[in-house]
């Protein structure tokens, strides 16, 4: 081949091998960014598979599927992350989301809790009965029993990491980790507050009380520095109600 052939044919070597190498260095800081915001986490499921990526229950904007699965959206990263490792260390029992938490790394649980913090919640009207008023707003002083909104809002807006937000959460859902707190198969909450309330509670309040929170307005709540993500308002390590 003349010498200018072999130049030409070199250069374009270099060339295709340039372009490659930046497609290359495109692609994995892209799927870099998707890790650390947890967005690759959340539609693929990382390391605990692709059958159980997050979405498939909580759908694609993290409002949940209006019955078992809650909404993540909005929620505290802190709260999320807290309850990804109790699901993890066995504190809060889930067969399918046991073994999900169980199989991401520490860093993979905060990133992905921290996408569904930054997701946008779409809020719903309220409605409700006097007496389920009065239980959410005022709880009942004569049963001990403090009122829903000293720890979760008015609006259902949640009290930071320790306090979720419950506007907007599937009724069903909500009903259910009462139930879960009366038969101690969730014991994350410090103090056992939650457990000392459900089992106050009777049937038609906790079907009453699930159906009248799901439908507060829950509100944007005020975004946290991360380094207070993990702070708690209850002077407990374990808290995570």
């Amino acid at each position: 081949m003349p010498p200018a052939g072999r130049l030409h044919t070199v250069a374009r070597s270099f060339a295709v091998m340039a372009l490659l190498g930046g497609c290359s260095a495109i692609t994995t800081r892209s799927a870099d960014a998707l890790s650390e915001t947890g967005e690759l986490i959340a539609l693929s499921g990382g390391h605990a598979g692709a059958s159980s990526a997050c979405f498939t229950c909580h759908g694609l904007d993290g409002l949940g599927n209006g019955s078992g699965a809650p909404r993540l959206a909005a929620l505290d990263a802190g709260y999320l992350s807290r309850q990804l490792e109790a699901y993890a260390d066995g504190r809060r029992r889930h067969p399918q989301m046991q073994r999900i938490a169980g199989r991401l790394s520490a860093q993979d649980r905060q990133s992905v809790s921290a996408y569904y913090a930054r997701l946008p919640y779409r809020a719903s009207g309220s409605t409700g009965k006097l007496s389920v008023l009065r239980l959410y707003h005022e709880g009942d002083p004569a049963r001990g029993l403090p009122s829903c909104a000293s720890c979760h809002g008015a609006r259902g807006e949640g009290g930071g990491a320790a306090n979720p937000l419950l506007g907007g959460q599937p009724a069903p859902y909500l009903a259910e980790q009462l139930h879960q707190w009366r038969q101690a198969k969730r014991r994350n909450d410090p103090g056992d507050v939650m457990l000392r309330i459900s089992r106050q509670l009777t049937r038609s309040e906790v079907g009453a009380l699930s159906a009248y929170a799901s439908r507060l307005p829950g509100d944007q709540p005020h975004p946290a520095p991360p380094e207070a993500s993990r702070a708690t308002r209850r002077g407990d390590p374990r808290s995570g109600a």
